[in-house]
């Protein structure tokens, strides 16, 4: 589908896309607000995601839980516009900014999947390193939004 990687001065310094996907057929997605510049959430695209990503303007991603693509927002209606695509220095990560207008982007139901930070300093005990959450409520309940579908949170 794109380029073949074959040279490492074309891969860093050329003008052809040539996205390294790891040994699942993966790339890793990090997905910003265009108005916040918040990070929405981070997923992975296979080349068939990442084709209807570029082509639609509209973000696809691949759930590996559920083994299969998905059109972000086709259930939830919290479609992301895709407003600009980045690829890192050896094309092996991307970058999203898209609009979710007044949406939301994680299935627990706040804004942001990352609604919560780790606190700094030293650590006692790793098991009770207690977190702080961000965003004090949720923008949408998910058991209304997903309607008894399977949580693609996995133990």
């Amino acid at each position: 589908m794109f380029r073949k990687r074959e040279n490492i001065v074309e891969i860093e310094e050329g003008k052809l896309l040539s996205p390294k996907f790891d040994n699942d057929g993966l790339i890793p997605v990090i997905t910003m607000c265009s108005k916040t510049r918040d990070i929405l959430m981070h997923g992975y695209m296979n080349v068939e995601a990442f084709k209807k990503t570029i082509e639609t303007k509209e973000a696809h991603y691949f759930s590996r839980s559920r083994q299969q693509i998905w059109h972000k927002g086709k259930t939830s209606g919290f479609t992301q516009k895709v407003l600009e695509i980045r690829i890192d220095d050896d094309q092996d990560s991307v970058w999203l900014t898209v609009d979710i207008g007044d949406g939301s982007s994680c299935h627990v139901g706040y804004r942001s999947c990352f609604y919560r930070s780790i606190p700094l300093g030293p650590i006692e005990n790793g098991r009770e390193v207690e977190m702080k959450f961000e965003e004090k409520e949720k923008s949408f309940d998910p058991e209304v939004v997903y309607k008894g579908q399977p949580n693609p949170t996995k133990i």
